[in-house]
């Protein structure tokens, strides 16, 4: 029995030397692979909070819908149902947008109306209410759903914009006396500041999807030198701005199509 011990003792540890191996050999590929499913998730999640311009939601059940213009996603604390984007119907001077959604497994209807909204927990204030309808599998009925929501201002307007042509014609310090007009965008809480040419300027800003309004403007009384006509041209037309485009670091305000101020972003 003696001599077989030895040998005994060598199987052994060879067979917990190669099953650490194994677990060795295993664990990075599990990490790795976990690693990298987290990460596709964090970025598809990331994607769909950034491309978003609708966040709408409720309470009693609680439910959320997200609109970006790839996708509308409805979730509730047991489903999830995804459809590609489609374009809504547009009633009462804009004022109400109403999409018709069906998948598989669902039909789905959203209103949206441009109204103050108070949610029912929180006691926060929305600028639109939403409401919801669905119709689940085989149901012959919608079911309603009523809630708060609000459009989601472009994380791309976040920024400092200095102007580089106004209604068709570049500009240059010396039009404004004093330097270039430009405007700080800070798309978080809706607001802008800067500078017409010599008078400092603030605001407030109103965005959905693609439109935007620079409202509640507000400036300075400074007695300037020269420039105060481009200063009240730049001021109107920043007023009159009813949409924009983003390409090329390159913001352009529109009024509906024509092109009133084109900035360019400063780094």
């Amino acid at each position: 029995m003696k001599n077989y011990l030895p040998i005994l003792l060598s199987i052994c540890l060879t067979v917990v030397s190669c099953s650490n191996k194994k677990e060795k050999d295993k664990t990075p590929e599990n990490s790795v692979a976990t690693d990298s499913i987290t990460q596709v998730e964090a970025s598809i999640n990331k994607q769909l909070i950034t491309d978003a311009y609708f966040k709408g939601q409720g309470v009693e059940p609680f439910w959320s819908v997200t609109i970006s213009d790839k996708m509308i996603t409805f979730k509730t604390p047991t489903d999830s149902i995804f459809t590609p984007h489609t374009e809504p119907i547009y009633a009462q001077d804009n004022n109400v947008k109403m999409y018709t959604l069906h998948t598989e497994l669902a039909a789905l209807k959203i209103e949206i109306i441009q109204m103050e909204c108070i949610n029912a927990m929180s006691g926060k204030s929305f600028p639109y209410s939403v409401t919801l309808k669905l119709k689940k599998g085989k149901e012959t009925e919608f079911t309603t759903l009523e809630g708060c929501g609000q459009y989601i201002t472009n994380y791309r307007l976040h920024d400092i914009w200095a102007l580089e042509e106004m209604n068709g014609v570049k500009v240059n310090k010396d039009d404004f006396g004093k330097e270039l007009p430009y405007i700080e965008i800070n798309a978080a809480e809706n607001r802008f500041m800067g500078t017409s040419g010599c008078n400092r300027i603030t605001g407030k800003l109103f965005s959905e999807r693609t439109k935007i309004r620079f409202t509640n403007i507000a400036s300075t009384e400074m007695l300037c030198a020269k420039g105060s006509d481009k200063e009240q041209e730049f001021t109107k037309a920043l007023a009159s701005t009813i949409s924009y485009t983003i390409a090329n670091n390159r913001l352009t305000l529109l009024n509906p199509d024509k092109t009133l101020l084109v900035f360019k972003k400063v780094d």
